[in-house]
Order: C-alpha cells, then structure tokens, then sequence
C-alpha cells in the first residue's frame, strides 16, 4: 500500500513467515553408502612362507662367508661350556686345553674351532701363561730355573714359550732367592751334625729347582758354621755345629 506521504510503505520482517525448505532430491551419489572416517595406512598382503631352521642356518654360513671377520657365536655350545669351566679354575695352555675337550669325546673339528677361538680372544697364550707361572714359582714358591722349567714342561707350554719365560730369570735374584731358601731351611737341621745337614739340605735344594754354582753358593752361605762358640749346647742331642 502506498503512503500519502510519498514514502515507500515500511515492511515488518518480523510478522513474515519463514520460507519453507526445499525437499532434498535423491540422487544415486546420496543413496551410496558413506566412506570411511580414516583410510588404512599400511596395505595388507598376503602371508610368505617362513624359512626353516636349515635354511636360515645356511644363510647364515654364506653371511659369514663372506665377512672379513666371523661373525661372533650368538650361543655357546657343549666345547664352550666345558673350556669356560675350567679356564675358571686356572689358566691352561694350548696343549693342556685340547687334551681336556678330547678327553670329553667333543668331535676333533669342534675341538680345533674352540681353540683357535680362545687363542683369538686371549683367553688361551702359552707365553702369558709362562711369564705367569715363573714369576709365581721363583717369587712366591722359591723355586729355581729347574723346578721352573720341569712344572712349564708338565703344563706342556710350547718350547718357544718355555725358552723366553726362562731367560727372564735373572742369575743374581736366582742365587738370593736361593740363599734365602737355603738359610730358612738350615735352621730346621741344626739338630744334625755338619755332614748330614750339608746331605740334606743339598737335596732340598735340588728338589726345589736349584743346581750347579747357586747350590753351593747357597750351601756354604747357609751352613757357614760358628767356631767362636763351642759346637755344644746343654740339653741337646749330638753335637752337631752351629748354623747362622
């Protein structure tokens, strides 16, 4: 309706009525099911056939085969443990370690690999072994070049390594050592007269190693007797001299 005033008449938006919506139209794209939220990262294939024991072992070989180095034993077998055991209890020799998997009926090739892999890590070395077993005998032991050599032979230590170890052995701390021995066992004989106690103290040294110049260098500083003092004492038995 048109205003007298000559104004455009005034249209109250808040009497009109909504429009209504128009019906959603079906189409094939809306019938078809929806998609998934997510896709799938990874693609699923179909399951491959696991290799056998055997197979995986002769990969291995050929792995190995090929590298400059050996590849390091993942578990220890039967020559392992046996070799382990007893390397805990002392240090053995080359020969000495053999001789003991042999004598546990382990196979020669099996017996040959754990040794050459012992001597490669170091738990196996005649010449560490010599050099260990001298300084024991001659420092702790007393025992001379002899003795020394007679216990590298029973450990069956290689010649070369037996050779070396005893040229370590210098004279002068051999011939100390020895006098030492000598003068503590002297003293245990003094009950004896002169020539029983230069019999067996001459034969305890020799079974402790010693022979040629240091033994009677060692005697004569042991059994040096006393003639200042009478060769008697009162209570004892014989009348054997007087050891310093």
């Amino acid at each position: 309706m048109e205003r007298q005033d000559g104004l455009a008449p005034v249209t109250n938006l808040f009497d009109r009525k909504p429009t209504p919506a128009a019906e959603p139209v079906e189409t094939e794209a809306s019938q078809a099911p929806a998609a998934p939220a997510t896709t799938p990262r990874f693609t699923v294939v179909p399951d491959v056939e696991t290799p056998s024991v055997d197979e995986l072992r002769v990969g291995i070989a050929e792995i190995e085969a090929q590298a400059v180095e050996p590849a390091p034993q993942k578990e220890f077998g039967r020559p392992a443990n046996v070799s382990m055991h007893a390397l805990t209890r002392r240090g053995m020799s080359v020969a000495e370690m053999t001789d003991l998997l042999e004598k546990r009926e382990i196979e020669p090739e099996e017996v040959e690999a754990e040794v050459e892999r012992l001597s490669r890590v170091g738990l196996l070395d005649d010449q560490l072994l010599a050099e260990n077993l001298v300084r024991t005998l001659t420092e702790r032991k007393g025992m001379g070049r002899q003795a020394v050599k007679a216990e590298l032979r029973r450990r069956k230590v290689d010649d070369t390594a037996v050779a070396e170890a005893l040229e370590a052995i210098d004279p002068d701390d051999e011939l100390e050592r020895a006098i030492e021995v000598a003068t503590k066992r002297a003293q245990q004989l003094r009950s004896y007269d002169a020539e029983t106690a230069k019999r067996r103290l001459g034969a305890f040294l020799q079974r402790r190693g010693y022979s040629g110049s240091v033994l009677s260098a060692a005697m004569n500083a042991a059994l040096k007797p006393s003639y200042d003092k009478p060769s008697y004492e009162p209570g004892r038995s014989g009348g054997g001299p007087r050891f310093r």
